[in-house]
């Protein structure tokens, strides 16, 4: 890097300036150095953290990119901390709690991230272990200290996660008490074996005490309407996105979205038995032993098993996939909380990308053809591919852009892209699987219209093609009893999907409105390059712009 290019620069020193801010970033993205440490989460600490971003954003704002590639970095970074600057501003950062992000979540989720190999490896997660405590007395002085200026979330998602916390902390169901199983796993013993214990019992407690607090002071301080309004709702949407929509306008696209694939399902559902219901069809397929899997671990080696298959056909054929990228490893959760997500790999993939899942109590069978786009969706051509190839590229992206830029709608409307396109790649000719990714596509059409329809409290058209209450405005209740209707997710886990939606405000539709965009933006480049149009070709130039939001990616595909 020349010293010209002040755009890189400064993005590159926020990385690490940030990494020293916020330790558990630091181990997200691989940077050496912090695996010791957690985050000041005080609102000290958090004031010092959105100090930084103000500075950063100041001197990139004022500086000078040298190529169309510098460009469209620095675009991306003004995007990313101007949106992040709004929500500080309106209230929405310091307090953001809910079922599926926080930064007790983070707290948490970080252990699963860090070695576990030698003394050294053990000697960090003690010293981490040990600074739990402090951080959670922060947090719980920021939470108080929002909640004092009006800046609450809904009662529901205190409780909620709190009901999270006794599960982490074994209080209550069948997993155990989580930091307690990660120290018995080490071998470690003397001094440091002590220390280590007695630093999960500590963290432990700290959590426990934590939900004690969100149950006794925050849920009575918390809203009652669990709706946020369209302003708030608006913001959201644009930060998950990096584009504003028309929400009302999207709101009609999602029912006529989710009446297409409700339309193809039952199509496939008659390939799966013929003259068949979807009812009957999917009564069918679980009645099937061939299409079971009995036990947690079974299923992970299935997983993995697929995800590793379908790398290997992929790669130079229909995706250029860099060598280092061509490792992913599926892993269970160590928590029961729900839900899927994707771990990126460290910076010199010494720790590659990770795909979890997070099983709810009482689930101990699985049903494949639901879960091959999934894989899909969270491995290659999804998640692992497009995150793993931005960190790979540091010869176009610098390190912001490789580590800590992330949009929503980019990275979630690209591995749902990615799903549809393996449909057209031949990939889901079972028409199972076929069926279970269509029940995917329904489910995510689905939230567009709950979530905005909840958070809006819009009325449910009174000619809305299921005949689904017409007339009535949206609820929570209804919420629920509408996903019900719209996928074959088990029950556990579609009470969870709502409740992540009345918690987190505009992410769920970015899912479906980012695959929207995406497949807009290729039809674009489609027409642009006539007959030379090369499919492969638009996915490596697309990716290689790294995360970005969805607007400036359009504008940064028009100048290719």
């Amino acid at each position: 890097m020349t010293q010209d290019r002040i755009v890189d620069a400064r993005s590159d020193q926020y990385v690490a300036d940030h990494a020293a801010l916020d330790p558990i970033a630091a181990t997200y993205f691989g940077i050496e150095g912090h695996d010791h440490e957690l985050p000041d989460l005080s609102p000290d600490g958090f004031a010092a953290r959105e100090e930084l971003a103000t500075s950063a954003l100041a001197d990139v704002r004022a500086a000078t990119p040298v190529d169309a590639r510098e460009a469209v970095a620095r675009e991306a970074f003004l995007e990313r901390l101007g949106l992040q600057q709004k929500l500080v501003e309106a209230g929405h950062s310091r307090n953001e709690l809910s079922v599926i992000v926080s930064a007790l979540h983070e707290v948490r989720q970080v252990f699963d991230l860090m070695e576990t190999e030698g003394e050294d490896a053990w000697e960090k997660i003690a010293a981490r272990l040990d600074a739990v405590p402090a951080a959670l007395d922060g947090y719980r002085v920021t939470l108080a200290d929002e909640a004092s200026k009006g800046h609450v979330v809904a009662a529901r998602q205190y409780t909620e996660v709190a009901a999270q916390i006794e599960r982490w902390t074994g209080q209550v169901g069948g997993g155990g008490d989580f930091f307690a199983g990660l120290v018995a796993r080490s071998e470690i013993e003397g001094p440091l074996r002590a220390r280590l214990e007695a630093g999960a019992r500590g963290a432990s407690r700290a959590f426990g005490n934590f939900g004690l607090f969100l149950d006794d002071e925050m849920a009575p301080r918390g809203r009652h309407n669990e709706a946020v309004g369209r302003e708030h709702y608006a913001l959201a949407s644009q930060v998950f996105l990096g584009a504003e929509i028309d929400l009302d306008e999207t709101y009609a696209w999602g029912w006529a979205e989710l009446k297409r694939i409700s339309d193809d399902m039952a199509v496939t559902a008659g390939r799966i038995v013929p003259g068949a219901s979807l009812a009957e069809a999917v009564a069918a397929l679980d009645a099937d032993p061939a299409r079971r899997i009995q036990g947690r671990e079974a299923f992970r080696d299935w997983m993995q098993e697929l995800a590793d298959r379908t790398v290997a056909e992929l790669v130079d054929v229909h995706f250029d996939i860099p060598e280092p990228v061509r490792r992913i490893e599926c892993r269970l959760a160590p928590t029961n909380d729900g839900g899927i997500y994707y771990t990126g790999p460290s910076e010199d993939f010494t720790r590659p990308g990770r795909m979890w899942w997070s099983v709810p109590d009482g689930i101990d069978e699985f049903s494949p053809w639901r879960e091959v786009t999934t894989v899909f969706h969270e491995g290659v051509p999804g998640h692992h591919l497009q995150i793993g190839q931005s960190a790979y590229r540091a010869d176009q992206l610098n390190r912001w852009q490789r580590t800590m830029c992330w949009v929503s709608g980019h990275g979630e409307g690209w591995a749902l892209y990615a799903e549809r396109l393996m449909d057209d790649l031949g990939y889901l000719s079972d028409p199972a699987d076929r069926l279970g990714m269509l029940d995917a596509q329904a489910l995510r059409a689905a939230r567009v219209v709950v979530d905005i329809g909840m958070h809006l409290e819009l009325e449910i058209p009174a000619d809305n093609p299921f005949g689904f209450h017409p007339g009535e405005r949206w609820t929570p209740a209804l919420g629920l009893e509408f996903m019900r209707q719209h996928s074959q997710m088990d029950d556990p886990t579609l009470v969870f999907e709502v409740n992540r939606y009345l918690g987190w405000p505009g992410q769920a539709p970015s899912y479906k409105v980012g695959e929207r965009i995406w497949l807009e933006a290729r039809d674009e480049a489609r027409v642009r390059a006539g007959d030379g149009f090369d499919l492969k070709e638009f996915h490596r130039r697309a990716l290689d712009l790294g995360s970005l939001g969805l607007d400036p990616l359009r504008a940064a595909l028009r100048a290719l």
